[in-house]
């Protein structure tokens, strides 16, 4: 028996590892680690997005029993192994391709899924760069309910892009673009009742489509918000009139490949210009001198070959202006300037001085933009810079440490082990619990828990990584999805809410770039009001917050551009609040000017001057009436400025320091 044993055991094992050679006699994995033989059988047809398969193949499967979330992964099995993993479903006949991984960590492979009940799974290895065996491992975690459902409502009116969801008639209800043709677009406006009126808009002249992005904003502030495309030969403009009933074109010369488009106001004068990633160049901006907007470039992403992808501004350091995040995809690989990406600090003075490095935030990751946030209400915007390539790692989730820099908090967070790719990762509050979530990679959401922590949804929704856009499109305070042809309306729970709608008077009439803040028994919830965010969808310029269970609004704090401070008391839940810019004004938010400085004569004729309590450099003034109409606006110099034209009366003087931080002060003009 002692001879026999041994042969007994090598014709198993032979067995075994002969029932792995063909799709047909794959060996079913189930929880727990094996040491898998050489790479001997047959080959994949295909490797799905890696490159050709390799010329032999080893098989297995995985039948899912129920609804599990199932993570495979090889390691080494006594000497290390090069292996690339691609998943199939279907049948030995038809093989659909699944998933697909090389080089998740180092030269290992790791793929990530839902599993369905009832469906199998076939798990293939090449020999592409290896042939020699190798540990498997697979676990498997029981799929939670769904914490949302959507409910798909088809659009009447549908164009060749789909991605703008934004008021477009100024009443501050969601509306959507779709644009038909360069020359063409249908507005389905939203009405107060419910549904949507479709009319057709002929726009003359324009000559390139949004087919990489599009931003909206009303950059002529006649009420009406104006849209820049982004294309793969540059960008045009198109402008609403008046009365919104027309748009006319104003096609830029520059030829570029756009990614990213953004409106925001680059140099803080109180007018909206546009940022434009160039993929190949320098980026590009263009400033808005009240007329025209002209083309600039440099200084803000600089790399000669380009790879900027998503531009995304927030304010991360809570200065009171914008600052720039470029999520970058390619421009020289890892080196200095190429997948690194850049955060750019607003230096308050129309300067921008990339501060990545020393904030932590200048990650090798090929991405195509980032979800910005704050991700656990203290205050200080995060981010969840998405993949859209695992040939830097997963996906980041940054925390905001309040001093300038960033930690990285992707352990256990959820992304540790998520290796779906996207185009697209934006953060709202879909369920209205107070805490952000992120819409990005697998068609499905990660609900954030507060902790840097995020759970999927169970049910991944068939959504286009480009066309998804985001507003609330039936006004009943849960935000909605369209996707292409669909709106994926959100059928929303028992969570309360609250919108936030402005109307800036000083700043730019959409209030972008303004912070709104709301606080009650959940502490403090933020948002930063920005055009284009994600990589090329344009989503609502209104400020949505969940509450949870929560049963009162104690403020809505509103922190305008221009320095204004607006502060709305006992705001009722589940309402939609209206705010124009200095109708609530409030001065406690903004820093004293006596800690810094004073101002003589006061009351004044005509010069106010400015004395330094400590080291203090004024450089720009704004005054107010008491009615928040700003009524001038200057530069100062040598310390002091002339009020000589203003009507005797009390005014608010705002005053802004070499370092972008704001003040205020009571005078009077005699």
């Amino acid at each position: 028996m002692k001879k026999i044993f041994p042969l007994f055991a090598l014709l198993v094992n032979s067995a075994w590892v002969f029932a792995q050679l063909t799709c047909s006699t794959a060996v079913t994995l189930t929880s727990g680690t094996i040491t898998a033989p050489s790479v001997t059988g047959d080959p994949p047809a295909t490797a799905c997005t890696l490159s050709a398969p390799g010329s032999k193949g080893l098989w297995y499967k995985y039948v899912a029993t129920e609804n599990k979330t199932v993570k495979v992964f090889t390691s080494s099995a006594g000497q290390n192994v090069d292996t690339r993993m691609i998943v199939f479903t279907g049948n030995c006949t038809t093989l659909n391709c699944f998933t697909a991984n090389d080089d998740f960590s180092g030269t290992f492979s790791q793929v990530t899924f839902n599993a369905v009940a009832g469906t199998t799974y076939y798990i293939v290895f090449d020999n592409k760069y290896s042939s020699l065996g190798f540990n498997i491992t697979l676990s498997e975690v029981a799929v939670v309910p769904d914490r949302l459902s959507f409910v798909a409502q088809p659009v009447a009116a549908t164009g060749t892009f789909n991605n703008c969801v934004v008021d477009m008639n100024g009443d501050y209800l969601d509306d959507i673009v779709s644009v038909v043709s360069a020359t063409q677009i249908v507005i389905s406006y939203q009405q107060p009742g419910g549904g949507f009126t479709n009319t057709s808009y002929t726009v003359p002249t324009t000559t390139v489509t949004p087919s990489w992005s599009i931003a909206a904003g009303d950059y002529d502030n006649n009420g009406y918000n104006d849209l820049v495309y982004g294309s793969s030969s540059g960008i045009a403009f198109l402008k609403a009139n008046s009365t919104g009933t027309a748009y006319t074109s104003d096609r830029k010369t520059q030829s570029f490949l756009v990614q990213r488009t953004n409106f925001v106001d680059i140099n803080n004068d109180g007018k909206l210009d546009a940022f434009i990633c160039d993929d190949n160049a320098p980026n590009r901006y263009y400033l808005n001198d009240g007329t025209n907007m002209n083309h600039n470039q440099g200084g803000l992403g600089d790399f000669p070959s380009g790879g900027n992808y998503g531009s995304i501004w927030i304010d991360y350091d809570n200065d009171g202006d914008m600052d720039l995040f470029i999520a970058k995809c390619s421009g020289g690989g890892s080196g200095p300037g190429g997948n690194i990406n850049e955060l750019h600090r607003n230096n308050g003075n129309g300067t921008f001085t990339n501060v990545a490095a020393a904030a932590n935030m200048a990650n090798p990751t090929q991405t195509w933009s980032a979800a910005w946030g704050d991700f656990n209400n203290d205050g200080w915007m995060d981010a969840v810079v998405g993949i859209n390539s695992t040939s830097n790692g997963l996906s980041k989730v940054m925390k905001n440490n309040g001093d300038g820099t960033f930690t990285d908090k992707s352990v256990g967070s959820g992304y540790d082990t998520n290796n779906l790719l996207s185009r697209e990762y934006v953060a709202h509050d879909f369920d209205n619990d107070g805490f952000l979530d992120v819409l990005g990679a697998g068609n499905t959401i990660m609900f954030g828990n507060g902790d840097f922590t995020f759970t999927p949804n169970a049910t991944a929704y068939n959504l286009s990584y480009y066309d998804r856009p985001i507003g609330d499109l039936n006004n009943d305070g849960f935000l909605d999805i369209q996707n292409g042809t669909n709106i994926m309306m959100n059928a929303g729970n028992t969570n309360k809410w609250l919108k936030v709608t402005l109307k800036g008077t000083q700043s730019n009439r959409n209030g972008i770039g303004a912070r709104v803040e709301i606080y009650g028994a959940w502490g403090k919830q933020i948002r930063d009001i920005q055009s284009g965010t994600g990589f090329g969808n344009m989503s609502t310029l209104n400020a949505h917050f969940g509450i949870g269970q929560a049963t009162a609004i104690t403020k809505v704090v509103v922190k305008w551009p221009s320095g204004l401070v607006d502060v709305i008391n006992n705001v009722t839940p589940n309402t939609t609040l209206n705010v124009i810019e200095g109708s609530f004004l409030d001065t406690k938010d903004i820093q004293i000017a006596q800690e810094t400085f004073t101002v003589y004569p006061n009351p004044t004729h005509d010069i106010i001057n400015f004395t330094s309590k400590k080291d203090f450099t004024p450089q720009d003034a704004k005054v107010f009436d008491m009615n928040g109409r700003m009524v001038l606006q200057t530069k100062i110099e040598n310390n002091s400025i002339s009020v000589k034209q203003l009507n005797t009366g009390n005014y608010l003087l705002i005053v802004v320091d070499k370092n972008g931080k704001t003040y205020s002060q009571k005078i009077t003009k005699k």
